[in-house]
């Protein structure tokens, strides 16, 4: 069930400031002060959170959208405890019936069967290899991986079977799995791009608040290089005039620190994470609130959000044409190749769970 907040308030941690309705729903609370609510009942100090079994059907997810470049990829769990506030992921919760505000950061669901799932979708007789990316809608290295290890059990599954992947993570747990990584990375087999919204700690504070901090992520594509992993880094999302003035030199860090590819997205605030996030704006930079969102209007048609491919990643307008030129010359002034490219990984060697050579075993 919903957990129910009257208004909005800044939480310890957290990324949202409210619990936003279910958009399924009929009904909603608002908040009516009618003297009687004294300020101290009103907030929580700490919110806690639940962790429960996803009893999922199959853990293969695959996707049709031309934006993403990946056709098949795998959610070990379902809400993310990292709290950014603009997640595009957040609007998911609403088909488990919670909010996608503060429930999203505290509800968290995992694929107990994961494993099992797994090796059953990938022994199928006509399953046809391609690129799985790992970890897409919710970050596959979030806090709780630390004590469920789901990513990392799925990951092995992919290493014992020759599966190439790709990872997009803002986590420095990754480095855990770095043995396997490197086993993947020998046959060209993965590919990882670390995400790196500001350098800024104390926008990152509140933006994301529970992520790994700029400098552990660039230390994290550091380690990645020194060990033979391909790894780029993924500017994202960039938001006007709160950060966009920060890419250049995302871009010219992450290549020092041994990133050989690069790519970027404009802020994307579908559903209700535009509600969350004009929150936001209001609670930590009231002073810009206005112009960030203005900017965003300019390179979504005049709205918050723009959802038809080809645009949603990058925007239209004025601004969006500029970002997109910066980049393109950040990218070539600093060596880095598109981030397209690290979806060039081998099939070829791919084996079903149990087989131990490359042949499938004969049908009768």
């Amino acid at each position: 069930m919903t957990r129910r907040f009257l208004g909005s308030q800044p939480f310890k941690g957290r990324g949202a400031l409210s619990n936003p309705p279910v958009r399924f729903e009929s009904t909603a609370v608002e908040k009516i002060d009618d003297g009687w609510l004294r300020e101290e009942e009103e907030g929580t100090a700490s919110l806690p959170q639940t962790v429960l079994p996803d009893a999922a059907r199959s853990v293969i997810t695959t996707n049709s959208s031309p934006d993403v470049g990946f056709d098949q990829s795998i959610n070990p769990y379902r809400g993310c405890s990292h709290g950014c506030v603009y997640c595009f992921a957040r609007p998911t919760h609403a088909y488990l019936g919670l909010s996608p505000g503060l429930d999203f950061e505290t509800k968290l669901f995992y694929k107990d069967n994961a494993v099992e799932l797994l090796r059953a979708e990938l022994s199928k007789r006509n399953y046809q290899c391609k690129t799985i990316a790992l970890g897409i809608n919710t970050d596959g290295w979030q806090p709780l991986e630390r004590q469920m290890q789901v990513t990392r059990s799925i990951l092995t599954v992919l290493t014992e079977c020759r599966h190439p992947l790709t990872i997009v993570t803002k986590s420095a747990l990754l480095v855990r799995d770095l043995d396997l990584l490197q086993e993947l990375a020998r046959d060209h087999l993965v590919s990882v791009m670390v995400s790196v919204t500001t350098l800024d700690n104390d926008i990152k504070r509140t933006l994301e608040p529970r992520t790994a901090s700029p400098q552990a992520r660039l230390k994290v594509i550091e380690q990645l290089a020194a060990a033979g992993v391909p790894v780029g880094v993924l500017v994202a999302p960039v938001i006007p005039a709160l950060t966009d003035h920060e890419m250049e030199r995302i871009l010219e860090s992450a290549k020092s620190a041994g990133a050989s590819s690069a790519g970027y997205t404009l802020l994307r605030l579908p559903h209700e994470v535009k509600d969350l996030f004009r929150e936001w704006l209001a609670e930590h930079y009231p002073d810009r609130a206005q112009h960030v969102m203005s900017l965003i209007n300019q390179s979504r048609g005049g709205k918050d959000y723009q959802s038809e491919f080809g645009t949603r990643m990058v925007g239209t307008g004025v601004f969006a044409q500029l970002l997109r030129k910066r980049f393109e010359v950040a990218k070539r002034k600093f060596g880095l190749d598109d981030a397209g490219q690290r979806h060039e990984l081998r099939t070829d060697l791919f084996r079903p769970p149990g087989i131990d050579g490359p042949q499938m075993t004969l049908g009768f």
